[in-house]
């Protein structure tokens, strides 16, 4: 056998490689010590997959007989998914520690939900697609449920397996369908076969798309975000508002950009529904939320619903443009929720947005950093969430879909009120509460993320460049 095949998937190896090493570890010595050792060599595996990516150790090419692909746009968002992920380990060795929650499984969990998401964006078939798919889900819903003497733990991670199960049905059938009227797995087969097509390719594109949307939380399949969220443990939804989208997102351009080109124009009409809706939704659910984490899951609907511009005109400056709102987007992201976990008082973590009331005059620098946080995610100038929004948009325009560029516009005025309460809630009411203090570590997270959110307007060449070099390999 040709050892030389399996090189371009060396990074899902090693990680595969590396969680049954470090299960079999932790099932025969379980102890404290036993957590801290296991989680230290997850994220060194990261750490070296990453890399191996940024060294060019990893060629591109395609292997296991076509079924994945390794070029830039899956480098790309291999690097985004490990980046978030390995920052995720690092904080849960102190949350959890917090909450006396160090169970090993935690981490194999997501390792292997980490090599799902990474054969995702590598999927050059239909069924690489679904099953790196439910490879990505099934430690999802296992970690949704993982504080198992809680009950909105346990009742999250059931409604997600539910819910999830029911999406993965829809998705199976739609890419059935498409299989069945191509005649074809492969990507670029189907594509040649789209020549002349049946009604019946309609049907099976609309159920696919509605399965991606599930796995993105857009609207009409955002019904299990709030839940889950709020239930999860909160360094699991800080992952879970993260890394699956980002790999789901890259699977949606690569299939409807590499598969399904000559139906722009019928799933162009799906997505900006979509679009539409989940910026709506989520900017004007968020608005009576008290709870921190269903707030920031509403506002992960609304965009959602950005990052779908980025998708719908087809092109290589709409691809770029969702490039680089994913990159920010998970700077923006985790920046706020390692924010939130950081706060205690009298070792409970913080829920709702009363519990961060007169932060300002306790711990003005992180009044500040959540204040720059939120602002970028409204969209504010010169922050980085303004430029992600403005690419986007600009994206939408340049397809001429001017009404879609209104609703945006109109979506980030809305979501402006709700951040701006946080804030005011912040500086403007008085403290109920004494905040302990935080972590060295989770302070320098927080310092690096919120400096790139910062300062990302000084240089935003080197993000673009980097993000315009991945989307160019789809267009090839």
């Amino acid at each position: 056998m040709n050892l030389l095949i399996f090189t371009p998937v060396l990074p899902e190896i090693a990680i595969t490689i590396a969680s049954m090493f470090l299960l079999i570890i932790g099932v025969f010595k379980k102890n404290e010590k036993t957590y801290t050792t296991i989680s230290n060599l997850a994220i060194f595996s990261l750490l070296a997959v990453l890399f191996l990516i940024f060294s060019g150790s990893v060629p591109k090419g395609i292997s296991f007989g076509g079924s994945l692909i390794t070029d830039s746009f899956s480098l790309y968002l291999k690097t985004l998914i490990l980046i978030s992920s390995i920052i995720i380990l690092v904080v849960s060795n102190i949350y959890l520690r917090n909450i006396n929650l160090l169970k090993f499984e935690y981490i194999i969990l997501i390792l292997l939900s980490v090599v799902g998401m990474m054969i995702m964006v590598s999927s050059n078939d239909l069924i690489s697609l679904y099953l790196s798919i439910e490879l990505q889900s099934l430690p999802l819903y296992v970690l949704a449920s993982i504080r198992n003497k809680s009950s909105k733990s346990t009742e999250s991670g059931l409604k997600y397996f539910v819910l999830g199960a029911l999406s993965s049905c829809i998705l199976l059938y739609g890419l059935s369908l498409i299989y069945g009227y191509t005649g074809s797995i492969y990507y670029n087969e189907i594509a040649s076969n789209l020549s002349e097509y049946d009604v019946g390719i309609l049907i099976g594109v609309a159920f696919t798309l509605a399965g991606f949307a599930f796995k993105i939380s857009a609207v009409p399949f955002h019904m299990w975000t709030p839940d889950v969220y709020e239930g999860s443990p909160t360094t699991v939804t800080a992952f879970f508002a993260v890394a699956p989208k980002i790999a789901a997102l890259g699977l949606i351009v690569r299939i409807l950009i590499t598969a399904m080109p000559t139906l722009i124009e019928d799933w162009q009409s799906i997505l900006i529904l979509l679009s539409i809706f989940s910026m709506l939704l989520g900017a004007f659910s968020a608005i009576g939320q008290r709870n921190l984490k269903r707030l920031l899951a509403y506002s992960s609907i609304s965009h959602m619903g950005f990052a779908l511009m980025g998708v719908i005109n087809g092109s290589f400056d709409g691809v770029r443009s969702l490039s680089l709102y994913m990159l920010i987007y998970l700077v923006m992201s985790l920046a706020l929720f390692i924010s939130i976990i950081a706060l205690k008082n009298n070792d409970e973590h913080i829920e709702n947005i009363e519990d961060i009331s007169g932060l300002a005059k306790i711990n003005p620098v992180m009044a500040l950093i959540i204040s720059i946080l939120l602002f970028s995610l409204a969209g504010i100038p010169p922050l980085a969430g303004f430029f992600a929004k403005f690419y986007v948009l600009y994206a939408a325009i340049d397809a001429k879909l001017y009404y879609l560029a209104i609703f945006g516009v109109l979506s980030s005025v809305i979501s402006a009120f709700y951040y701006l309460r946080i804030i005011k809630v912040m500086y403007f009411e008085e403290s109920a509460n004494s905040f302990d203090p935080i972590s060295k570590r989770l302070k320098t997270i927080i310092y690096l993320l919120t400096a790139i959110t910062l300062l990302f307007f000084l240089r935003p060449s080197i993000f673009i460049n980097f993000a315009g070099t991945a989307s160019a390999s789809l267009f090839i």
